[in-house]
């Protein structure tokens, strides 16, 4: 039986061969710890001095600023509990309303722990207006956190505007860039931002890796206690292999990146115009243009979305956030854009990938549009 054409690219990617040759010798020739100073040791090191290198060139940071973690929501724990502790008492935190759990869990126990929260709204397109986030600013607000593009609907978030309202302010500004670094370009002064989170599964590295981008002066303390490894920040003896292979990861999407967000494009807007011109009706959700160029978030009229993935088993494809898939539930993104209930009970995230071919974007359309017409029949 033939594998589904994969179109789930938001929620995690195949692990790239090239980076799986460069890991597996750490795992199966080279045991070092990078805190030991004998050569198996420093082997280790260098290894992970190279990845750092490697990881800080794709966000144009530099390698003192790069902090390995387990994966991108510890990134944005550590960004967001560890400036909280370093500032030492309550002060006001905001947020936009369509964060990843990632991002609003910590958020919400911070609100817990006495600081004060504002959840910014967002537009129809899942959009936060800079003129709302300048509102929600106050005297005291040390800390403001919006992604930088969205892992259900692929809306980007005008985060350079809103890094101009606070750096001007003193307040330190954290996105969590899970979903555009190794998409598109991503900058660090570009962005403006002062801190910036990193997911290596969703560009060809394995789970379990991830790195949290700090730029150097940023007020940030460690929220576990250990040894010194990186930089303090994050305790514990490197995993040598994972951050390796994040390192892999991050110079062949370097490489390949200034082609790959238009191939992106194509295949999506591609996917897009097969299914609009065989389902009336069919509705995007998200921005138009300020989206991921791999993201088409589409509600299907007259059916389930969840039933219409059961029907095109061809497909491999997701409602919405990985983390929610099981739930039938509007998503708190679309609820946050109003969606009505019927448009978001019949969406579908369909995310393409760099290995996502033409002929793969022709099948799947067909695939969807059978499965919605016998839906309806």
């Amino acid at each position: 039986m033939n594998q589904p054409i994969y179109l789930d690219h938001n929620a995690t990617t195949p692990v790239h061969p090239d980076v799986l040759d460069q890991m597996l010798p750490w795992l199966r020739d080279h045991f070092g710890n990078p805190s030991s100073s004998h050569c198996h040791g420093r082997a280790a090191a260098q290894a992970v001095l190279t990845a750092r290198e490697s990881v800080a060139a794709l966000i144009g940071a530099t390698p003192a600023e790069i902090v390995f973690t387990g994966c991108a929501t510890e990134s944005s724990n550590l960004a967001l509990l560890g400036v909280a502790q370093a500032l030492r008492g309550p002060r006001h935190l905001v947020v936009s309303a369509v964060e990843h759990p990632a991002v609003m869990a910590p958020a919400a126990w911070l609100r817990e722990q006495g600081w004060s929260l504002t959840v910014v709204d967002v537009d129809r397109f899942g959009r936060v207006d800079p003129l709302d986030l300048e509102k929600a600013l106050r005297p005291d607000t040390a800390l403001v956190s919006v992604m930088h593009a969205n892992n259900e609907v692929g809306t980007v978030q005008p985060v350079e505007q809103i890094a101009r309202l606070t750096h001007s302010r003193g307040i330190v500004l954290h996105t969590d860039a899970a979903q555009t670094v190794g998409k598109v370009s991503v900058d660090v002064d570009t962005l403006g931002v002062d801190l910036l989170s990193i997911a290596g599964h969703k560009f060809g590295a394995p789970k379990g890796v991830g790195a949290l981008y700090v730029r150097n002066g940023t007020p940030i303390t460690p929220i576990l206690h250990g040894a010194g490894q990186e930089r303090s920040l994050r305790p514990g003896t490197e995993n040598v292999p994972l951050i390796v292979a994040l390192g892999a990861a991050a110079r062949l999407v370097q490489q390949a990146l200034p082609g790959l967000a238009d191939t992106l494009l194509q295949r999506r807007d591609q996917l897009h115009r097969l299914l609009a011109d065989a389902i009336p009706g069919l509705q995007l959700n998200g921005h138009p243009e300020h989206r991921l160029p791999n993201t088409a978030h589409l509600s299907f009229p007259g059916v389930s979305g969840r039933a219409l993935l059961q029907e095109a088993a061809e497909v491999a494809a997701s409602l919405g956030s990985a983390c929610h898939s099981a739930s039938d539930a509007v998503s708190g993104v679309l609820a946050a854009m109003q969606v009505d209930a019927a448009r978001a009970a019949g969406s579908v995230r369909l995310s393409v990938g760099s290995a996502t071919t033409s002929d793969d974007v022709t099948r799947a359309a067909d695939a969807l549009v059978q499965a919605w017409r016998r839906l309806v029949a």
